[in-house]
This record gives C-alpha cells, sequence and structure tokens, in this order.
C-alpha cells in the first residue's frame, strides 16, 4: 500500500525530503506559497496555513505529515499564525477527514535554548529562550507532543545549503570576522535524510536534536572558507567583537543511536560544493 505524505511548507529542506519518498515509492502532496516551486512529482494542495476557512477537504487520507512551515516576517503575531495556529489548524482538518496520520513531525528549531555560554545541550536540556520565536516554537512542539498520533518535535540546528551564499559571500568581499562564537549547522539534505530516517524508525522518540557531528567556532569556519575561497583569511575580533557571547554546542547522540549517519558530517563537506558553485558563478 502506497504511503501518502504530506509536506506543509514544502521549501528547501521540504523538496529535499519529498525527492527521497517520491524515490521509495510514496505518493507525497506539498503545501507552499508558490506551488511552481515543489517539484515535479510533487502534488500541489493549494492552501493559505493561516487561512483554514479555506482548507475544504484533504486532497487525500495522510499517513504521514512533516509540518516545515516557515515564517517570512519576523515579527510575533506572524510566527504564531504560521507555526502554532496554522499546524492546530491543518490537523484539525485532516483529523475531521479521518486521515490514518500514523505519525506527525513538527520542524523545530535549535533557537528554543537559550544557553548561550558555550554550553552543550541535547533533548533533555532546559528550554529557556530569551527571544520569541524560540517561545513559539515551544509553544507549537506542545501541540505535537500532545497529539494523540505519534508525534516528534525535529530541532534543527542552523540549515545551509546550495544556493544559500551569505556567509560565503561575508568571507569573499572582506566582511566576515574571525569571532570565537559557536555555531551549530546541517545541511539542507541531511535535514531531509533524518526526517527521512525517523519516519521508518519503529519506536520513535518524540524529540530529536539534528545538527552535524561538529560544532564549529564562527573562526573556525570563516578561516577555512577563506582557505578554500583563495582569499585572505578575516580579521580577529575587535573588543566589542571579543564581547560577544558564545552560543551553545549542539550534541546528537539521541539521533545517531537510531543508526542515522550523516552525509555531510561537518560544515567542510557540506561547504566545498557551496564554494565551487559560488566560484564558478562568478566565472
Amino acid at each position: 500500500m502506497t504511503d501518502k505524505v504530506l509536506i506543509a511548507g514544502c521549501g528547501d529542506v521540504g523538496n529535499a525530503l519529498a525527492a527521497r519518498l517520491i524515490a521509495e515509492g510514496c505518493e507525497v502532496w506539498g503545501v507552499r506559497r508558490r506551488v511552481e516551486a515543489l517539484r515535479e512529482e510533487v502534488r500541489p494542495w493549494r492552501i493559505d496555513l493561516t487561512e483554514p476557512r479555506g482548507f475544504g477537504r484533504p486532497p487525500a487520507a495522510f499517513d504521514y505529515l512533516f509540518y516545515a512551515a516557515s515564517a517570512d516576517r519576523r515579527d510575533e503575531d506572524h510566527y504564531r499564525s504560521i507555526y502554532v495556529d496554522g499546524l492546530r489548524d491543518l490537523l484539525t482538518a485532516l483529523r475531521k477527514a479521518a486521515c490514518p496520520l500514523r505519525r506527525v513531525f513538527f520542524t523545530s528549531s535549535t533557537a528554543v535554548y537559550g544557553q548561550s555560554a558555550g554550553e552543550w545541550v541535547d533533548e533533555t536540556s532546559a528550554t529557556e529562550p530569551q527571544r520569541f520565536n524560540g517561545r513559539v516554537l515551544l509553544d507549537a512542539e506542545a501541540i505535537v507532543r500532545e497529539a494523540p498520533e505519534v508525534g516528534i518535535n525535529v530541532r534543527l540546528s542552523g540549515i545551509y545549503g546550495s544556493g544559500r551564499t551569505r556567509l560565503v559571500r561575508k568571507v569573499w568581499s572582506g566582511e566576515a570576522i574571525a569571532t570565537r562564537a559557536w555555531t551549530n549547522r546541517i545541511h539542507v539534505e541531511d535535514c531531509a535524510g533524518a526526517l527521512h530516517h525517523l519516519m521508518r524508525v519503529e519506536e520513535p522518540e518524540g524529540l530529536y536534536l539534528a545538527s552535524d557531528d561538529e560544532p564549529a567556532t564562527t573562526a573556525e569556519v570563516v578561516t577555512w572558507l577563506s582557505g578554500e575561497l583563495g582569499v585572505p583569511a578575516p580579521p580577529k575580533p575587535s573588543p566589542k567583537d571579543q564581547a560577544e557571547r558564545l552560543n551553545k554546542r549542539c550534541r546528537t547522540s539521541r539521533l545517531r543511536d537510531t543508526g542515522y549517519r550523516f552525509e555531510l558530517p561537518t560544515f567542510r563537506e557540506g561547504y566545498r560544493p557551496i564554494v565551487r558553485e559560488f566560484l564558478s558563478a562568478l566565472g
């Protein structure tokens, strides 16, 4: 029997996940503001996640939901309408239509952590975010955690991948600074890979942290990038920059204990093709 999967918020991560699911024989539907940007094989469901009255009847009896929507404005009301209200309203619509919903996934973020002194964090760490985005995401996680279906929250660290060249451009232009702040990241393909893997884990936990195998300081990353680009290494931080608070470091033992192995385990494997892509575009 073909699994029917709905990816709500089918952007870079959703399209990468869809490719894996389709290759496996799943029937995949996608919700996205611009449905023309969906992969060709993904079936569009044209709805606005912030307008539940326009949902209508779901186009299929979905077995799995991946809620991977993202906000396009950085204000609390908009965040809440996308991450909390949109998630709750979509689940209500799917339940009313008697969709089987074996599992419900929510792609959360490491923004839920408030640690800022270089601490290691994992799924058991305190979540006391300083900013509204982290607090809203925790409210959305609670919806999934308390759902009658098997609910799985996946906290993704900083997502990067093909076409995301902001940091590379900063190093190239000499704008980057080699600060000591800890950074955590995960490639788009590993976001998709981890979600796909967890969809098939027999007895999943309700929460996973997903970040690559090597937290690294900004200095490590930008200095390495400068070598790959063939430009001078970024300068050391000024006293003001040195006062920058260090961030957390993500430990992902729980995800790796399920058997998942990162395709791009560190920033080096992930950024090499991005650098090549960037240099090729420059001619």
